[in-house]
């Protein structure tokens, strides 16, 4: 039974404030269940994610690099160790979702992590690409990073100037980095009337063929948008009811909606009826705007049940003196 070490990427640390040691190891024990022992580790004043497990096949190898934090791999051989190879799991370079910076933005590793563990809770085979919606995308952070775990990515979000700038900046990196593909913009017509704007890109790197289609419009409208149209997973960040609640225009239409709680209360439902069955919500928080108990409740009245104890319940952290964001995932049966 080897005895490996984590070590995580540097920025982890401070991306949060000192938390990434507990963030990581729950993220680790929910998406490798293969993992045993799983504990932060201190060498030589470096830190480490320690972990034992069973010879690790190929595919749990890549579950390892996946982890929002991996950075390397060691085996660890009484003082000394021995570095592995972890595969390269992204199937498009990561400055897609590094070089875009702008007030508001989810932090692209913490997108990560909160993607990793609702496609670990999602109960439904793969049969393909996971097909992942984000129905507040913003500018694009969680659309971005499903594509470049290889996955097809849709969003909803009625700001319509960030949905501008997320197609402006995916068309222009698309043609810098020469990959084949189609991306437009088009207007959305209903009796003749244009009420909003559609973005379609389809994207083929080798071997592959990946989908990215993003909407303007109430995310509450999210299920009228995409039709018959279900999902693997949902993954999104509400909003904190802070700088990001007040300047995001989630209702559509210039309405302001500063309470996040409301906006759960009236969208969840929604986004619950878009998923496939064995399909997973992930969301991110902040609980100084609704309380543990209060998103399960939520959850649970649109049907879907809540993943809770053990690792479940260990990604609360401080985000700044207003911000104390936690994550919550659940699976419609």
């Amino acid at each position: 039974m080897p005895e490996l070490l984590l070590l995580r990427t540097p920025s982890a640390n401070r991306v949060y404030s000192g938390e990434a040691a507990a963030l990581s190891a729950a993220e680790l024990e929910i998406c490798a269940p293969f993992v045993r022992d799983v504990a932060d580790q201190d060498l030589a004043g470096v830190g480490y994610l320690g972990f034992s497990t069973d010879e690790l096949t190929a595919d749990q190898l890549a579950i390892v690099a996946t982890q929002s934090s991996a950075f390397a791999l060691f085996e660890r051989e009484g003082d000394m160790l021995r570095p592995l190879q972890l595969p390269v799991v992204e199937v498009l370079d990561d400055d897609l979702v590094t070089i875009p910076k702008y007030q508001g933005k989810t932090n692209e590793q913490f997108t990560r992590l909160l993607m990793n563990v609702t496609l670990a809770a999602v109960e439904r085979e793969a049969t393909g690409p996971r097909q992942v919606l984000d129905p507040l995308a913003g500018r694009g952070t969680t659309l971005s990073c499903a594509l470049l775990l290889g996955h097809d990515a849709y969003g909803v979000d009625a700001d319509e100037k960030a949905f501008e700038q997320m197609a402006a900046f995916l068309k222009t990196w698309l043609r810098r980095k020469r990959l084949k593909h189609t991306a437009d913009v088009r207007p959305v017509r209903r009796d003749g009337k244009a009420v909003g704007k559609r973005f379609d890109a389809t994207i083929r790197p080798e071997g592959r063929i990946m989908q990215l289609t993003m909407f303007t419009g109430d995310t509450r409208d999210s299920a009228d948008l995409f039709g018959k149209k279900k999902f693997d997973a949902i993954v999104t960040d509400a909003p904190y009811g802070v700088v990001h609640g007040s300047t995001t225009d989630v209702r559509g239409g210039g309405k302001r909606d500063r309470t996040p709680a409301r906006l759960l209360q009236d969208a969840v439902g929604v986004w619950a009826s878009q998923l496939m069955h064995g399909g997973a919500l992930g969301l991110s928080w902040n609980t100084f705007g609704l309380a543990r108990e209060d998103l399960v409740e939520i959850l649970e009245g649109a049907g879907l049940v809540v993943k809770t104890d053990g690792p479940w319940e260990r990604f609360a952290h401080r985000v700044d003196a207003s911000i104390r964001r936690d994550l919550m995932v659940a699976v419609k049966p």
